[in-house]
């Protein structure tokens, strides 16, 4: 195999998601990261050339930097894999376990990690809705999510029993599956793991009362706080529950996971980002930051864990 830098490389950016905008971010970072340090990258979407052809078109390696579905959910790892390219992040299985959140958090509470308590609901099951029941079991607030969207699509948070219904109903449009949690009042914070070495926490204070698609992308007044305070013992502990969630559901090269903090101040573990965000709002620079890694070595170090 050539030397990384005389290999022709496909940074896959763009997209068919609902985070193409986002993704299409990312990709512009990446594609002038790579040029910047010598790497023959060029920005290649989906939605315009079939990721089938890129061998045929002299690449050698994908940088693969899709959000959502179709990118991030294994079926674009699984071409790459058909026509032996190898490409950066998660496998497929993995891709596509993680962009479903109900099975995820199946997986890990099987494995004994806490998660949010929930409620699943599908189109099929939707009618025989009983919100009084559900409030009775989780408590209000609540929170009502798609499982399979990403970038807080179609995310509710139900304040009223009377809201429950509705929020189910916008979910379902996103998805087949919806989640109702339990509302978790505690910090939001998000961790990356990076070959397998867990960076800096990062503390997320939205303007609003959660962490929406407004706070990630467009508002400037969400905080970010990194690394988040606590004591070492308490990042220890963070530390090898990230560790152990990003292991059992089989993540390599580069995750991030979301994690909350109950009203007790315990951790619980909320979702998998198999290919985060790297546009200027992004979290996983800004932790490796931290550490002493720059945008461009961040962006040079997750293509060379490519497989």
């Amino acid at each position: 195999m050539k030397p990384l830098k005389q290999q022709k490389i496909a940074v896959l950016l763009g997209g068919t998601s609902a985070e193409r905008d986002v993704s299409l971010n990312s990709g512009a970072a990446v594609v002038a990261a790579l040029r910047s340090q010598g790497y023959d990258a060029h920005p290649i979407d989906p939605k315009e050339t079939p990721v089938a052809d890129l061998k045929t078109q002299g690449f050698d390696r994908a940088f693969n930097i899709l959000h959502g579905r179709g990118g991030e959910d294994g079926v674009v790892q699984g071409v790459l894999e058909q026509i032996g390219l190898p490409y950066t992040g998660c496998g497929v299985m993995t891709s596509a376990l993680t962009m479903d959140k109900m099975r995820t958090k199946m997986l890990w509470k099987g494995f004994g990690l806490p998660i949010a308590d929930m409620e699943i609901v599908t189109k099929t099951t939707a009618l025989d809705l009983d919100p009084q029941a559900v409030v009775a079991r989780l408590g209000l607030p609540l929170m009502v999510k798609p499982s399979r969207e990403g970038s807080s699509v179609g995310l509710t948070k139900v304040n009223h029993v009377e809201e429950l219904k509705a929020a189910v109903e916008l979910a379902l449009t996103h998805d087949d599956t919806a989640l109702i949690e339990e509302w978790l009042a505690g910090d939001e914070l998000t961790v990356p793991v990076l070959g397998g070495e867990v960076l800096p926490a990062v503390q997320i204070i939205p303007e609003g009362e959660f962490y929406d698609y407004n706070a990630k992308y467009i508002s400037d007044n969400t905080q970010y706080i990194c690394p988040m305070p606590m004591s070492d013992e308490r990042w220890e502990e963070l530390k090898k529950l990230v560790k152990t969630a990003y292991e059992v559901v089989g993540c390599r090269g580069w995750s991030r996971i979301d994690v909350m903090t109950d009203s007790k101040g315990k951790f619980r573990l909320v979702e998998v980002n198999t290919t985060p965000g790297m546009t200027s709002h992004s979290l996983f620079p800004k932790s490796a930051e931290k550490v002493g890694i720059s945008f461009e070595q961040l962006v040079v170090k997750i293509l060379e864990l490519s497989v």
